[in-house]
This record gives structure tokens, sequence and C-alpha cells, in this order.
């Protein structure tokens, strides 16, 4: 009994040793954001410091007398996602109009510094945002969120009716969930709200990262390497995992969409979704289009979360057609073109 005893002492020491060295073997350290920087700035990155210590990365692009669009990405996310829009729409010889679209990375995302011990939520986002649109002086634009932007967008137009004068829902979270314990969800996400989650924050998830992304595409052949590259060194920069983990941990409490809430929301809304979205149910944008007054919904066929990247060319045109029916009716129309 002394010898089997030993010997499963023994045992268990190995094993031990082998998961503390396992999980060195994949511990990854933050990324300086110098060294972000210079891999993922644009010549348009600008940086602003807010109030409460956020120091915000943004894009400012095309025509600054245009009509403004002001994009929010969603959770993990970085401003690159609206990349194909501003092509379209603001700087490519192809776009669709003139624009000035605007695009920013929240706090715990992309370039964004935050402060230690931020507290991450929807309204903190949603506050992030009216601080910036402060800083930049912001009045009378179309505001777009996508997924968890949305979100925040939402939340913003309901906070801020009188500087958005139209909304733009892309695949957007908010409703309470409805499928069975998330069973569709993307094994990342699980993992981020399991007992384990602490010690998976610094751990290499480079392959659940993938996961997630090709979750989030009818078509996975746009998920490449540099996209996982991406998704996975922005969010090791100094606090950004920290900051995720508080998201995911604490998902479920945000005060949630309802028809009562979303009936204040009167400006013209444009409502997407991609009809094989596994993240957030299709259901949902009906809901939203159901519930706000004066709402438009599109469905795109075989498109999952991110038809802004997955359908590029009909997601903008869709935007450029909503918001040229505004410009037309001069509510996002600039000052002096309002005048004439």
């Amino acid at each position: 009994m002394r010898w089997l005893l030993g010997g499963l002492l023994v045992l268990i020491g190995i094993v031990a040793i082998l998961a503390v060295g396992g999980y060195f073997a994949l511990k990854r350290d933050d990324i300086a954001y110098e060294t972000l920087a210079a891999r993922y700035e644009s010549a348009a990155s600008r940086y602003v410091d807010l109030p409460g210590g956020i120091r915000m990365h943004y894009r400012d692009e095309g025509d600054p007398n245009a009509p403004t669009l002001l994009l929010i990405h969603g959770f993990s996310a970085s401003l690159h996602t609206w990349e194909p829009w501003v092509e379209r729409l603001a700087t490519g010889e192809q776009r669709l109009n003139d624009y000035r679209v605007i695009t920013l990375d929240l706090p715990g995302h992309g370039l964004t510094r935050a402060p230690a011990g931020y507290q991450a939520s929807i309204e903190a986002f949603r506050d992030a945002v009216e601080a910036f649109v402060r800083s930049q002086q912001l009045s009378n634009f179309a505001l777009a969120g996508s997924s968890m932007g949305g979100n925040v967008a939402w939340e913003y137009a309901l906070a801020h009716p009188e500087q958005v004068n139209a909304l733009i829902l892309v695949d957007a979270s908010g409703w309470p969930e409805t499928r069975a314990e998330y069973a569709e969800e993307p094994l990342i996400f699980k993992l981020l709200r399991s007992p384990a989650a602490p010690l998976l924050r610094d751990l290499d998830n480079t392959a659940l990262v993938r996961q997630g992304l090709e979750n989030s595409f009818v078509d996975t052949a746009l998920v490449d390497d540099a996209m996982v590259a991406r998704y996975t060194e922005l969010s090791r920069a100094p606090g950004h995992r920290d900051i995720l983990l508080q998201i995911t941990l604490g998902f479920r409490e945000r005060n949630y969409a309802t028809p009562e809430r979303l009936a204040a929301l009167q400006m013209p809304t444009l409502v997407f979704t991609g009809d094989q979205d596994r993240l957030i149910p299709p259901e949902n944008a009906q809901q939203f289009a159901d519930a706000i007054p004066n709402a438009e919904l599109v469905v795109f066929e075989n498109v999952g979360h991110i038809p802004q990247e997955e359908r590029p060319n009909e997601s903008s045109m869709a935007v450029h057609e909503f918001l040229y029916r505004i410009i037309e009716g001069s509510a996002l129309a600039p000052a002096a073109v309002a005048a004439e």
C-alpha cells in the first residue's frame, strides 16, 4: 500500500509539473502599445485624451464638410472591421458618395488605452463615445454599431437623441438571450464565462480566436492569418484582457432592450442582420425593427455576423441609399448645404 500511495503521489507530482510547465509554455505577455501601433496604425490614425484617463484611437476620413457617419465596432474587434465601408463611402476612388466617416476603438479594444481599474460596461462605453463626440465637437451625425457596438449605439441614441439623426444597427446585441444556454456560441466565449477564465486570460488563445471568427462568417475563407493575428495581438495590449474578461463575465448584467425603451427612438433607423448569424439570433433584428418607430430591416442571405466585412458592397450600398434619402430631406446635410 505504501508503494502504491508513493507511486500515486509521484504521478500527481509529475502531472502537476507538466500542467505548470504547460501553462507557462502557453502564457503570453502583454504587447506594448508602441509595438501594436507600428503594426496596426494607418496614416489616418489619430489619438485624443478623454476624461478619466482614456486615450482613444480613432480615424476621421473622407470629406470633412460631408454628412458624418460615426461607427462603433463590436466585442473584441477594432475600428479595422469598418475599413470596407470607409473605402466605399469615404476614401475609395469608386466610393458611392462623399461622407465623413469616423471610426474609433472602444476602451480595452484596438489601440485605445484605458486607465488601470477601468470598469467596462455598455454604459461606460456609451459615455466614452459621448466624451469623444464632445472632444470633436460633433453634432447632427449618423451613428452605426456592430454587435456589442450596436448595443452601445442604441443606448447612445436613447441618451442623446438630439445628436443622432440616423441610427444603423448591424447584428446588434441588447435583447435577453433566448437560445438554450448559448448552445451555438463559439467555445472561446463559453470558456471566458467559465471559472477557469482568469487562468485562460493569459494563455495563447490563437486557435480559439480563429474558431470564434470562423463562427462569425459563412465564408470562412475571409478569416485569414492576418485577421486572426490582429484580433489576438490587439487583445494583448496592456489592460485589454482584463477589460474583455469583465465584459464576458458581466454580459448579462446590463440594461436590456425592451419595446418600451426603444419606442423613444424617433430617428430613422436601419437594422441589418445576416440570416446565418450564429452569435446574435437573426430574430433579434426583427425585434429591433418592430420596436423602433421608422425602422427598416435588411436581411442578408447566406451571411453571418459581420456583413460589413462579408458582404461589403451590398451592405455599404444599403447604408448609402438609406442615408441619401435622409440627406435629401436635409436631416444630415451640413448647415451650408441645408441653407441653400
